[in-house]
């Protein structure tokens, strides 16, 4: 009997630690739990980021906090995201997680943002946008400069249900183009000189096919990070 009650109360003590990681659901998109704003730059932040999620269907929440303790800093925002409930009408909440005492960021995303800020973005704002600041020791220039690059990446993005289209002329001219290289190569071998010399070799076509693709480029995509350096 006495084990029993001495294993019930281990498992609501650990229960009530475990509750305690992750702060409760604020009724604020800026929350610094470690003192370090000032109340003037939390309430600037926290009017710009209320304006950005009335004009659109996009919400970022910033959360300070003294350390994730055992936690990877990604799952830690992952799951305060979550949590919280940030963007949940639209999928499409912004988790910006600054861990001072364990000097380190994350920047997590819901699925209906990853297509304006995927993963490349986010290691981007991180390192250039945030951690410059942050070095400095000036966490609010960091909060301010990384929040605003947030803000240009996915602006104009989900504010109806009809977002607009990249263009792809530029892709679909790809194709017509590789044709009318290929014809070009094809009307000079045939019609070479009288010795039969040939203008282009016989890897001609290969090598047009192989330098259209090189012009016509690639896709990239894959955000956490230290402030000294490394993610």
């Amino acid at each position: 009997m006495k084990k029993s009650i001495l294993v019930l109360v281990l498992v609501i003590f650990s229960t009530i630690g475990f509750a305690q990681d992750f702060p409760a659901k604020p009724n604020k998109l800026v929350n610094d739990f470690t003192g370090t704003l000032t109340a003037s730059q939390t309430q600037q932040l926290e009017d710009k980021l209320v304006a950005f999620d009335d004009s659109t269907s996009i919400q970022i929440a910033v959360a300070i906090v003294k350390s994730v303790g055992d936690y990877d800093i990604n799952d830690y925002a992952l799951q305060l995201g979550r949590k919280w409930g940030v963007g949940s009408k639209k999928n499409t909440g912004i988790m910006l997680l600054v861990a001072l005492g364990d000097r380190k960021i994350s920047l997590q995303t819901g699925y209906g943002i990853e297509g304006a800020l995927p993963d490349m973005y986010t290691k981007q704002i991180i390192e250039n946008d945030i951690k410059p600041y942050f070095k400095s020791g000036d966490y609010y220039g960091g909060l301010e400069s990384g929040t605003n690059a947030i803000i240009r990446y996915t602006k104009g993005e989900y504010k109806n249900d009809n977002p607009k289209k990249g263009n792809n002329n530029n892709g679909s001219a790809l194709p017509i183009l590789i044709i009318i290289i290929v014809i070009i190569i094809v009307i000079i071998r045939r019609g070479g000189g009288r010795g039969g010399s040939q203008v282009i070799g016989s890897r001609g076509v290969a090598d047009a096919l192989f330098w259209s693709m090189l012009l016509g480029g690639g896709r990239g995509s894959g955000g956490g990070g230290g402030f000294g350096g490394g993610s």
